[in-house]
């Protein structure tokens, strides 16, 4: 009965993850039509996603004192509610202003969110004794690939968009639903079990650390694949989002495997040897001379960077489990930092040295988190 329970948990967190990607695409997928809506630029846009980030981190910090008290499961219906109930309001935002106020919103209950499914993560995983946090996270990537098939459908039929984001809500919402009755609730801390706010310990800061190091890798793959393949290599758009396309896909799938290798070699020596192996697909893209190769060093980075990151995630939430989520907050926001931070900062260096040289940054990050990872992720109980 204990095992049925906590494998339902199980499917249930997977869902939450699925349930944030699906609504966070549902923005995504329709960010063109919103721009010519709300008649906006591309450099208005840079600057709302940062806004909209900045939201996300103010979020994910008020999440670690709300989770904490209330309980992962509590706190994440709580927020995931929000999000349901907000998604819509980009759909009817009709000037900058109010897309800013929409996308404020929705990027607070995105940030309370993504803390709180963590650590619901978290809980699930110490009940079930074996590494799961990479599987789960997998679910995230999936809902935004369900996100990007029903909108670009619904876009293709013409509907009108605010009839898009309600239908995106409604679908969040029996998600919900379905979810709520099969999380686990017992993360909650007495107040006498929680003495304070945590310290900030080497532990946490090189935690924080590696998870900014390894998340702009993600960035810089996420934004710069394609314009590698374009730019550099000369590729056509459509070729060039294969890149994309590779990179995705190789970090779904290897998501859903990565769990059994954790367990049988430990968090510590996996992302040392992930992260060294994310560094070698960075250096292929980097002296690729076709854009097949290309293609390949982008898949291989996908592969070595899909797993490292969750386990960041997983160490934090053990660092201390009386405050596991506000550690866990602490972790995710400096990882989220680099996921915006990490493509401006490519930008920049572009303008002094080429794109292939800039991509040594995170390269270079890479090989340092292989080198610290042990350290930082020691076996917790």
């Amino acid at each position: 009965m204990v095992e049925a329970t906590i494998g339902r948990a199980r499917v249930a967190t997977s869902g939450l993850l699925f349930s944030n990607g699906f609504l966070l695409g549902a923005w995504i997928v329709h960010i063109p039509v919103v721009m010519d809506r709300t008649d906006i630029t591309a450099a208005t846009l840079g600057t709302l996603l940062l806004w909209m980030g900045a939201c996300a981190w103010i979020g994910m910090q008020a999440a670690g004192f709300f989770v904490d008290r209330t309980g992962s499961a509590k706190a994440v219906t709580a927020a995931l509610l929000a999000m349901v109930l907000t998604v819509t309001l980009p759909g009817l935002a009709t000037d900058l202003w109010t897309l800013a106020a929409a996308l404020g919103v929705l990027g607070f209950a995105n940030g309370i969110v993504d803390v709180a499914q963590n650590a619901q993560a978290v809980t699930v995983e110490r009940a079930y004794g074996r590494p799961i946090m990479s599987s789960v996270h997998a679910w995230f990537s999936a809902g935004g690939f369900a996100a990007s098939a029903l909108g670009a459908g619904m876009l293709a039929l013409g509907w009108p968009i605010p009839l898009n984001f309600v239908l995106f809500a409604v679908i969040g919402l029996v998600l919900l639903v379905v979810i709520r009755p099969h999380l686990l609730d017992h993360d909650v801390r007495d107040a006498d079990d929680r003495p304070g706010r945590p310290p900030w310990t080497a532990q946490i800061v090189l935690l924080g650390a590696l998870a900014f190091a390894l998340m702009l890798a993600e960035g810089v793959a996420y934004d710069w694949s394609t314009v590698h393949l374009r730019d550099e290599l000369g590729t056509t758009e459509a070729l060039a989002a294969v890149a994309y396309g590779a990179f995705s896909l190789a970090m779904f799938v290897t998501r859903l495997l990565v769990d059994r290798v954790v367990a049988v070699i430990g968090p510590g020596r996996f992302v040392r040897w992930a992260s060294l192996l994310g560094a070698v697909g960075l250096a292929i893209a980097i002296v690729a001379p076709t854009p097949a190769v290309a293609i390949a060093g982008w898949a291989v980075v996908g592969i070595g960077l899909a797993g490292c990151v969750p386990q960041f995630f997983s160490a934090a939430g053990n660092v201390d489990p009386r405050h596991g989520a506000a550690i866990i907050a602490r972790v995710t926001g400096m990882g989220y930092v680099a996921l915006l931070s990490g493509p401006s900062v490519i930008g920049l260096l572009t303008h002094w040295v080429p794109l292939t040289t800039a991509f040594l940054v995170p390269l270079a990050l890479c090989l340092v988190a292989s080198a610290l990872a042990p350290s930082a992720l020691r076996r917790h109980p």
